[in-house]
C-alpha cells in the first residue's frame, strides 16, 4: 500500500495499492480513460502521528473481490499539507493530462548566481496565486509562513516560474500560456512595482492562474515549506535533460 499527498489541482491524502506511475495515470485519466487532468503529488515514506486514520486506510485499501487492486481510498481532503511533516515527503510526480509521470527527487537548493532582484512564483497549495516577489525562494517561504504577518499559511507548495523577456515573446521558446499577450503588461507593471519599492516583498499578479500554469513554465523547481521545519526542493530537469531522458513525458507535456 502507498500513501500519496496530492497538492494540485486539489489537496488530498490518498491511500492506494497502485504504484506511483499507475496512480498518476489513474488519477489523470480515470478508470475508463475518460478524464484529462494535470496533477502533482508526492509519495509519503510512511505513516506518522494520529492526524489521519491509518487503521481505516489499512482496512479499506484491500483488493476487490476479483483480485484487482484498490485504486484510491481518501483519508482527507481538507488542510492536509499542513499536517504532513516534511521528513515524510518522498518522490514528487508531475503528471500530464494523458497520465504520464515525471519523477523528481529532493536536492539541496543553491541560490542562483544570476539573481536579478525579483522572482515569479506560482503557489500551488493550499493557495494558488501567481506572485511577483523581491525574495529568493527560501526567504519567500519564510515570509509566507511567518505567523506574525497579517496573512500567512502554515505550509506552502510553490514553483519557481521562468521569467522571460516580456518585450520579445517570439524568441522565448515554449512557455505555455503563462505569458499571454493580454496579461504581460500587467506582469511588467508588477515587476516594476517590486523594483521601485525595495521593502515590498510580494505582489499578486493573478489570483486564478491555475488554468494557465503548465510544466513548461517551471524554472528551477518546486518547493515545499512548513512552519518551523524549513523547506525542501525538487529540481526540475532542463529542457535538454527532458528531451534526452524523459522524451515521451516531455512530448506529452508539450515541451516540443
Amino acid at each position: 500500500m502507498h500513501y500519496y499527498l496530492m497538492v494540485s489541482p486539489s489537496e488530498a491524502l490518498v491511500a492506494s495499492m497502485l504504484d506511483s506511475a499507475e496512480f498518476g495515470a489513474y488519477m489523470a485519466t480515470g478508470e475508463h480513460k475518460t478524464a484529462s487532468e494535470q496533477l502533482i503529488f508526492a509519495e509519503l515514506t510512511g505513516e506518522f502521528g494520529d492526524e489521519f486514520d491509518w487503521d481505516y486506510a489499512r482496512r479499506a485499501c484491500k483488493p476487490h473481490a476479483d483480485g484487482t487492486p484498490k485504486h484510491s481510498v481518501y483519508l482527507s481532503v481538507y488542510r492536509v499539507l499542513e499536517r504532513v511533516p516534511l521528513i515524510y515527503l518522498g518522490k514528487l510526480y508531475l503528471v500530464t493530462r494523458d497520465g504520464r509521470s515525471l519523477e523528481l527527487s529532493q536536492m539541496p537548493y543553491r541560490e542562483s548566481f544570476d539573481w536579478r532582484g525579483y522572482a515569479l512564483y506560482k503557489e500551488l497549495c493550499p493557495v494558488t496565486p501567481l506572485v511577483a516577489s523581491s525574495l529568493p525562494p527560501e526567504p519567500f517561504s519564510r515570509y509566507l509562513l511567518d505567523s506574525t504577518n497579517h496573512i500567512s499559511v502554515p505550509a506552502i507548495v510553490f514553483a519557481d516560474v521562468n521569467i522571460i523577456d516580456l518585450d520579445d515573446l517570439e524568441h522565448t521558446g515554449n512557455v505555455g500560456g503563462m505569458y499571454d499577450r493580454e496579461g504581460r503588461e500587467h506582469v511588467k507593471m508588477c515587476f516594476e512595482e517590486i523594483r521601485k519599492h525595495p521593502g515590498k516583498r510580494s505582489k499578486t499578479i493573478d489570483r486564478s492562474a491555475s488554468i494557465r500554469f503548465t510544466y513548461q513554465s517551471i524554472g528551477e523547481g518546486i518547493f515545499f515549506a512548513r512552519h518551523k521545519e524549513g523547506f525542501v526542493f525538487y529540481r526540475m530537469p532542463t529542457r535538454d535533460e527532458i528531451r534526452k531522458n524523459h522524451y515521451e513525458w516531455g512530448r506529452s507535456a508539450n515541451f516540443y
